[in-house]
């Protein structure tokens, strides 16, 4: 099966951040998945604004890798745990020395 993601944009709403993708496969019509993150997460998670599209990019590579025969949810919300495994990831030193590590090891062991 062929899949182009196309990131579409983001929403800045009152409590949440809503990222948009557009999902076109060849069998189906194109839908929009859609991701939310807590407003507050990225203050609390140590994110920056700038690297939501690409955590919510990999979240949507992962939901597509594990559905196999079933469709994808169109809303998807962004956890902590989520936001603490991409930050340890992609910023290690950072993330120890900025915020206490949390119960996220994931992405560590690779």
């Amino acid at each position: 099966m062929t899949a182009n993601i196309q990131y579409v944009g983001f929403k800045s709403r009152a409590i949440v951040r809503e990222y948009s993708f557009l999902l076109r496969e060849s069998s189906i019509e194109p839908q929009e998945i859609t991701f939310t993150i807590l407003n507050e997460a990225f203050r609390s998670h140590g994110l920056g604004y700038q690297d939501a599209p690409d955590l919510c990019s990999l979240k949507l590579h992962r939901e597509m890798a594990n559905s196999m025969d079933r469709p994808l949810k169109r809303t998807n919300r962004i956890s902590g745990t989520e936001l603490d495994d991409y930050r340890y990831s992609h910023f290690p030193k950072a993330a120890t020395a900025l915020y206490p590590r949390k119960a996220c090891t994931r992405f560590l062991a690779t």
